[in-house]
């Protein structure tokens, strides 16, 4: 268990992913979607405390709440990246992502229902 200081840290934080297979994934009330086999970067904030999500992604056996929840129940996380900030970096760290070349969202609103970012989830190809 981390230290409550720890626990409390606000922060930004992106999920490098690999979808090793194509997959048709159930994205709770968003919808049904056809996802690629590659590398995708997820980027989340977690205000109320940084390590305490990133654990949550990190473990196997949790409720399916998040849109990338979904998601990781058929990728396996490869790197996580931290930002401790009070500052929401969320959709600047995003977009950034995006600017890569090839990079390209692969679904409409995943990931950023609290913000005006068209995904907060970034597809990079194979």
């Amino acid at each position: 268990m981390l230290p409550v200081g720890k626990q409390m840290t606000p922060g930004t934080y992106q999920l490098h992913l690999c979808l090793d297979q194509p997959a048709t994934i159930e994205v709770g009330r968003l919808g049904t979607f056809d996802f690629a086999a590659g590398r995708y970067v997820y980027t989340g904030s977690a205000l109320g405390g940084l390590e305490a999500r990133v654990n949550r992604h990190l473990r196997a056996d949790k409720k399916l709440r998040w849109h990338i929840d979904y998601l990781l129940a058929h990728a396996r996380i490869t790197r996580v990246r931290r930002f401790p900030s009070p500052d929401r970096l969320e959709c600047a760290l995003n977009a950034h992502v995006l600017g890569r070349r090839g990079a390209r969202v692969p679904v409409i609103g995943f990931g950023s229902s609290d913000c005006r970012c068209s995904s907060h989830l970034v597809y990079l190809g194979k």
